[in-house]
Order: structure tokens, then sequence, then C-alpha cells
């Protein structure tokens, strides 16, 4: 089944000729069944290449999903034009007295300051605070991950030496969970991140989980044992060419930036990239809207808020 998007978002026409199954909303109010409802917090400062990494691992399901992309009413974005947001995107208000079964928040170049310092961090934290009783399920990303664990469970982050930048390999801490089924148990996730959350954190915390990691990258896949809540700390919705384009950004902006790792074949920037991790991505993304979020919450979306009440792990 396809996903479900406002007729007319750019990314439709390069999924399309992806072979991507993507569905406007003329074709979708044919077909006789719920969809899946889900919201996407993008924070991300390049959120066209963020719509289409997410939507197309989004679509890579037999489930029909609607989603909706709202942006922060209370931060200026300054790398996508107004009439796109206006167009293509919702902000908080306008979508608070809705349900949703998933959401996903993105990722954000803010790692340099404190959680109160960001400037959207109230209207992030009122987003948070709603889903306890609005959304089934909630895949964060990166320093969205570091983020929701700082709100909902007082674990803070810690700066790295230097960044966390490149293909790091990943090993399976538990098979067993429902998110990883599936999964090799080795595989490959990008990351890029001047921060990190301590293993410690999580093995002390009794509500959270680690599913993968490794000794470079620490903890990439963990979630709390009700699985309403996953943290991914790397970039698995990555294209080949982001850390790419991130690196000769940096480089021209003469910032100190070392090559990314095991990314560039033979460490040769004249060399195209190669995409490792895309299974890897399209299993995880795959099992959370099944197993977290089509198998367990109501047909009836609006008694989301129940439902989940003592809902153990799948």
């Amino acid at each position: 089944m396809p996903i479900k998007v406002v007729q007319d978002l750019p990314a439709l026409q390069k999924l399309t000729q992806e072979n991507i199954f993507v569905m406007d909303e003329r074709r979708a109010t044919m077909q006789d069944f719920r969809t899946l409802e889900v919201v996407i917090v993008n924070l991300m400062p390049t959120k066209e290449a963020t719509e289409e990494q997410l939507l197309r691992l989004l679509s890579n399901s037999p489930l029909q999903v609607n989603v909706t992309f709202i942006h922060m009413q209370s931060h200026q974005a300054a790398h996508i034009s107004e009439n796109h947001l206006k167009e293509f995107y919702r902000t908080f208000d306008q979508i608070k007295d809705r349900y949703f079964d998933g959401m996903i928040i993105t990722g954000a170049p803010v790692e340099h300051l404190d959680f109160e310092k960001v400037n959207y961090w109230d209207e992030l934290v009122s987003i948070m605070e709603w889903s306890n009783n609005h959304v089934f399920s909630t895949l964060h990303i990166c320093w969205g991950a570091q983020a929701a664990l700082y709100h909902h469970y007082s674990i803070g982050k810690q700066p790295l030496d230097k960044k966390l930048f490149g293909i790091y390999e990943q090993e399976l801490r538990d098979k067993k969970v429902s998110l990883v089924r599936g999964m090799d148990e080795l595989f490959y996730m990008p990351h890029s991140r001047h921060t990190t959350v301590p293993t410690e954190s999580f093995e002390q915390a009794p509500n959270l989980e680690i599913l993968a990691g490794s000794e470079e990258t620490g903890v990439s896949i963990a979630q709390s044992t009700d699985s309403r809540f996953v943290f991914i700390f790397g970039h698995a919705e990555y294209d080949a060419e982001t850390l790419g384009k991130e690196y000769e950004r940096d480089v021209e902006a003469g910032k100190p930036i070392e090559m990314p790792v095991n990314y560039y074949p033979g460490n040769n920037p004249e060399k195209t990239p190669k995409l490792k991790w895309r299974t890897a991505a399209n299993t995880i993304y795959a099992n959370w809207l099944n197993y977290y979020v089509y198998q367990v919450t109501p047909f009836v979306i609006e008694q989301i808020s129940d439902s989940w009440q003592g809902k153990k792990n799948v």
C-alpha cells in the first residue's frame, strides 16, 4: 500500500520516478478502510530532502499511511520557502485537536545549545506533552531522540571530543524485540552528531532498553519498554549522498571537519559512496509501522489514550 500525502508535494514526483508507490488525496479517498495517521515534526533545515527520505521509508509497507508535516511556529525556517511551508505544512495549533497513530520527530542542528536555549524548545515540549494523549507511538531521530530523553526521562546529552561522522557498523543487542525483527545481527547506520547519551544512562533506567549499538557510536537504537517511544541516534533515513553534502558544506565554510568514516570508497571523495544501510532502514521503519502502530492502535483513533495505558512491549 502507498503513503498518502498532500497533492502536489514536490517530493512526490521524485519518489514516483524511483518506483515508490505514492498516492495523493484524491485517489486515497476512493479506498474504504482507515489509513494510519502519522505526523512528522520536521526540524531539519533541509526540509525537502528530509521529506523525501522519510516518505521513501514509510512507503515500504503494505499499509496506507496518511502523512501530515508540521513545522515550528516559534522558529523562522531559513532554508525553505514560506510558500512551501504554507502549502504543505501545518502548525501545532492547527493539528492539536487531532489524534495520530504515530509521530516522527526529526533531528536538528542545535546540539551545541542547551535544550532550554533552543528557540522552539517550549513549543516542542508542548508537542511531546500533547503526544501522551494524542499519539500512540513516537519515533525520535538523533537530536530529537536526545530531546525526548531529556524531557521524558531527565536524561541529558554529553559533548563528544569530535564529531561522530560516517557510516558505522552496529550490532543487535536484543533480537527478540519486534522493532528489529528480521534484521541482520550486524548492520550499518549513518551518524552525524556532536553529542551522545551515555550507555549507562539507559542501563540505569528501568523503563528503557538498548536494542543496538557499537563501541564507536554508543547506543544507536533504544526504546521504552512499552514501545511508545523509539530512539534512533543515527540517521537511517539518509540518502547515499547526504553525508557527502554535509562534508562539502563544512569544508567550504572552513569548519574543522574530518572526512566521514567508512563513507567514500577508498577514502577518496572523488568516488561515489555506496548505499549500504537501506535494508536496515526499511526494516526498522516497516516494523515500527506494523508492530508498534498498526497492530496495536485502536480502530477508533480517538481511543488512543485509553489503549496504551498498561500496554506491554510487543
